[in-house]
């Protein structure tokens, strides 16, 4: 291989991880503005329910956006461990997936119920439920599957 050849791959390769940085920098400054965004949607949420003197409904759907910052909260820990550490684990997106689970198995029923509708018109269906319940078990099994040959990786 030739000297300018290297020379050349070697200044690549550079200018992609700094373009890399760059991303990760815009994409930790977009979770950060989704975060103060999405706090700003809870609260509110908790204003009106005050405001309506509909506590238990406005709880309710306060929790489901909390769920969305629970979600951006993990995405920020993982963009943290990448930026320091250059790893990013698979554990983050099962993460992901068992808050979004969790989030519309409450949202979900809280959006039946404020509906004023019957259950049967609006479309309840126990199989969706259940397909959600089963994911989440899946989830979760995955996650202890994951998590715990990680840490046996670690010893």
């Amino acid at each position: 291989m030739k000297l300018t050849e290297m020379k050349f791959e070697v200044h690549l390769l550079r200018a992609l991880h700094a373009f890399n940085h760059i991303l990760h920098a815009l994409l930790a400054i977009a979770l950060v503005l989704a975060s103060l965004m999405v706090m700003w949607e809870f609260s509110i949420a908790v204003f009106h329910s005050f405001e309506k003197n509909d506590l238990a409904h406005g709880f309710l759907q306060a929790l489901g956006t909390l769920f969305i910052v629970w979600t951006l909260s993990s995405l920020i820990a993982a963009e943290i461990n990448y930026v320091q550490n250059g790893v990013f684990h698979v554990v983050v997106f099962i993460e992901v997936a068992m808050i979004t689970l969790l989030r519309q198995l409450i949202v979900e029923p809280v959006k039946i119920a404020t509906a004023g509708q019957s259950i049967d018109l609006l479309g309840f269906n126990p199989w969706h439920y259940g397909l959600l319940l089963a994911s989440l078990l899946v989830i979760g099994i995955l996650h202890k599957l994951v998590t715990s040959s990680r840490r046996n990786d670690e010893e």
